[in-house]
């Protein structure tokens, strides 16, 4: 069997040349060449013919045929190509099968749908978690099997940067926690964890706080109330009136800490299901400019407030007011004597923002990712002269939770801050239509 075309070209040249030879030899060249050009042609369709049942006949002709010269090779290639083929979807087949293996192994479900959202393939936890069965649900509609209102506008939202929880299909005790990724046109991988003893954890921890800022707040009364009668007492000698004050300013600091550990989990507690009342924002901000001019006193704080709009937000007021007086009473206390601090309200197509800005000591932005946690400190030190309880930020940022906003924080040691809250435009109400 020949290798390749030249060999096959010198088997035809040595045929013409018999041919011519022999159509010499007997006085008809013509028609020798001729003949010899017919029975080549009929062996080439013959070829043809053979290649056409191997390629669209394989259950009868399963063996590739044989052949010499530019034939052989060409069925020489086409074997040794369907043998690459052949293992390159053995491989293929194999890390699919391994893949499938491991997130078989995974105790986290993992869906996969294409863009119309109808599910292609789904691991063993998917169907114990949310009860897929492997023979009926395949090409199913993911949001016809998980019924839940906010799973379907959560899956049609496409924008998954937050997780979701939901209860189980199966069992409404089983607390979920769903994350989405896009990839290709559309398609879709969900994966779901279960997070119910996290969840249940976390309902314990705030029940815990919640009740023992409760148990706290009335001891602390009494004790605060009987501090001050005893620096009011003219019997009380001199040297016990520093400790008095001592033992005031740190009651009154735990105060501060209960009040603001209660005010956190109530805005926790309450989510996304603050009231849409319409809120007067500049004259909100107004009344806490004022309330920190006052906090300032000798101080003297440069405090100036710039609404560049009187467009309104729809929202839960008392959370508004805690969320705005954090930021600002922040600045007073992290800003040097005559500082400037300014706040802007204003608005873009965007949506709303409020800006607070101040000139105080600013911090190492390396901070900023985790500021917003309980209790954080950026500067233990500073935070401990000021008397802040280490939870104002974090009520900032579950208030504009609540509220569908997000906080952006900006800073530079010894160059100030800015905080920033960016209010989606859903929760706008312009000025005119509030008027109206």
């Amino acid at each position: 069997m020949h290798k390749n075309a030249t060999g096959h070209i010198r088997f035809i040249a040595w045929g013409v040349l018999f041919c011519v030879l022999l159509g010499w030899f007997i006085g008809d060249l013509a028609w020798m060449l001729v003949v010899v050009l017919s029975v080549y042609l009929v062996w080439s369709v013959w070829q043809a013919i053979r290649l056409h049942r191997w390629l669209y006949e394989k259950d009868t002709f399963p063996e590739i045929p044989e052949s010499f010269g530019l034939w052989g090779d060409l069925f020489d290639g086409l074997h040794q190509v369907q043998k690459q083929n052949q293992e390159a979807k053995e491989r293929l087949k194999s890390m699919i099968e391994r893949v499938r293996a491991s997130t078989n192994a995974l105790k986290e479900a993992v869906v996969m749908t294409n863009e119309k959202g109808e599910m292609e393939w789904w691991n063993d936890a998917a169907a114990k978690l949310l009860g897929f069965r492997e023979n009926n649900d395949e090409g199913q509609l993911v949001t016809n099997l998980i019924r839940d209102p906010s799973f379907r506008k959560y899956y049609e939202s496409k924008d998954y940067e937050d997780a979701l929880e939901l209860s189980s299909p199966l069992d409404a005790n089983l607390i979920l926690r769903v994350y989405i990724t896009l990839f290709g046109k559309g398609d879709r991988l969900i994966f779901v964890q279960d997070v119910t003893r996290i969840y249940h954890l976390e309902q314990m921890r705030r029940d815990f706080v919640s009740n023992v800022s409760h148990e706290m707040r009335t001891p602390l009364t009494v004790l605060y109330g009987y501090i001050e009668t005893l620096q009011d007492a003219a019997e009380v000698p001199p040297k016990w009136q520093r400790a008095l004050r001592s033992m005031a300013d740190q009651t009154r600091r735990m105060e501060v800490l209960v009040s603001d550990l209660l005010l956190l989990e109530k805005v926790e507690s309450q989510g996304a299901r603050h009231a849409t009342k319409t809120i007067d924002v500049e004259k909100l901000l107004g009344m806490i400019c004022h309330d920190a001019q006052m906090l300032s006193g000798d101080r003297q704080h440069r405090i100036q407030l710039h609404c560049e709009t009187r467009d309104m937000l729809t929202g839960e007021e008392n959370q508004l007011r805690s969320a705005f007086s954090n930021l600002i009473y922040n600045a007073v206390k992290y800003t040097p004597d005559q500082g400037r601090i300014d706040i802007y309200w204003y608005r873009d197509q965007e949506g709303a923002h409020l800006s607070v800005k101040d000139t105080g000591c600013g911090f190492d932005p390396i901070h900023i990712p985790r500021l917003t946690e309980r209790f954080y400190r950026a500067d233990p030190s500073r935070n401990n002269s000021t008397g802040g309880s280490g939870l104002g930020l974090a009520i900032v940022k579950h208030v504009l939770i609540n509220h569908g906003a997000k906080l952006e924080i900006q800073s530079e040691e010894n160059l100030g801050s800015e905080f920033t809250c960016h209010f989606p435009l859903t929760s706008v109400v312009p000025a005119q239509q509030a008027s109206a």
